[in-house]
């Protein structure tokens, strides 16, 4: 027997006993990376703590950049970043350790002042850390002590995040491994989701582009760092190292598996089409399990210019993120099991043929999600109305 209902967005009811009761809200689970989902993530723990996100641990640019060569580790600084977005920032939290968790170090001062606050710090003599209360900041002393003993002579502190450090002190100190310190620090912060990598493993994005020739590292696809590409990419894969263009495989681990079969609503969200969503797409397993889950499933493209999408069309983008899906799952999955509904504003929508969207059974949802003041980003109170009335 199948049951359904109607929808009514945004709804307002709904909303309104999610926003009293967040503790019992949806599990809205995110395929993501980067910062595009932070605002929303912000507005989102209002209305729901059950949320989940999947990042991508396969960055190669910034900070992030810096600490994987330093110590052979994956990416944190996006997980970092999302555990903050989600962070409890009410007196019922601890804002003594958001503020230090947020705190960057100085791109002026000298290695020697760095180093110093550093010291600071693991010696418990810093005012941001003194402020808070033991026996947290303990435990926050131990991984930043881990890193400190580990860290290079010759690493560079310059604008280094708190929180990143102290994420890699915890991984060194749990073996190499993310879950444990990723757990700590959601703890620390209160965090009101749950938010972990897709896999721990240490592996790196490559692009396979038109001109059939290869890039390798996340940093060189997004545009942010070196130019953005000429050609466009046509298929995307894992890789040991920034030096290797051999694809390798990955399992989705159980433990994620658990958390997609048991979201409310599946969100395939806006932002680096191929580094922050499809990347997530890639370990095996993931459209298997997706598909396995009968809740509805929403894809949300970005509207501004995504360099990664050069030379692709919304329908074009459309139908390589369902091929991707359909690679795990087997390609007689019926889209239905992998994606329900396409979400844009309405200046966004009419890019998408209609006749391709009813080949695939998909339903279009076209309104007003941008604000006045940025006609190029989603406004987050908007998006979540809709997304929250999917469920």
């Amino acid at each position: 027997m199948q049951i359904t209902r109607q929808l009514t967005i945004p709804d307002p009811v709904r909303i309104s006993r999610y926003q009293r009761l967040p503790e019992l809200g949806p599990n809205l689970l995110f395929f993501s990376g980067g910062t595009a989902l932070n605002g929303i993530s912000r507005v989102l723990k209002h209305f729901t703590h059950n949320s989940a996100h999947l990042i991508t641990p396969f960055d190669s640019g910034g900070s992030s950049a810096t600490l994987r060569q330093a110590f052979d580790m994956p990416a944190i600084g996006d997980v970092r970043s999302r555990l903050m977005a989600l962070a409890d920032e009410s007196l019922l939290g601890h804002p003594e350790v958001y503020q230090l968790f947020s705190h960057r170090f100085p791109k002026t001062a000298t290695q020697n002042t760095l180093r110093h606050e550093l010291a600071g710090l693991v010696g418990g003599s810093h005012p941001l850390i003194t402020a808070i209360p033991m026996p947290m900041r303990g435990l926050i002393q131990n991984q930043l002590q881990y890193f400190a003993v580990a860290m290079p002579a010759d690493f560079d502190l310059h604008g280094a995040s708190i929180g990143n450090l102290i994420l890699a002190g915890g991984y060194l100190n749990n073996n190499r491994e993310l879950d444990p310190i990723l757990f700590l620090f959601s703890k620390l912060v209160n965090t009101l989701g749950h938010v972990t990598v897709t896999t721990n493993e240490k592996l790196h994005l490559a692009a396979r582009l038109s001109d059939h020739s290869v890039v390798v590292g996340q940093h060189a696809m997004t545009g942010k760092e070196v130019e953005p590409l000429t050609s466009r990419i046509e298929e995307i894969f894992l890789t040991t190292s920034l030096e290797s263009t051999d694809p390798v495989d990955v399992p989705f681990p159980l433990r994620r598996q658990a958390l997609v079969r048991q979201a409310d609503l599946i969100c395939y969200p806006p932002g680096s089409f191929y580094s922050s969503l499809m990347a997530n797409l890639l370990p095996k397993g993931v459209g298997r399990t997706i598909a396995e889950n009968g809740n509805p499933k929403v894809y949300i493209p970005s509207l501004g210019t995504d360099p990664e999408l050069n030379g692709i069309s919304a329908n074009e983008a459309l139908l390589r993120l369902i091929d991707q899906l359909k690679r795990d799952a087997g390609a007689d999955t019926p889209t239905k099991q992998l994606l329900n509904f396409v979400l844009a504003d309405e200046s966004f929508a009419a890019n998408f043929d209609l006749d391709l969207m009813e080949k695939h059974e998909l339903k279009l949802i076209s309104a007003p999600l941008t604000s006045q003041s940025n006609a190029s980003k989603y406004d987050p109170q908007k998006l979540v109305d809709f997304l929250l009335s999917l469920t």
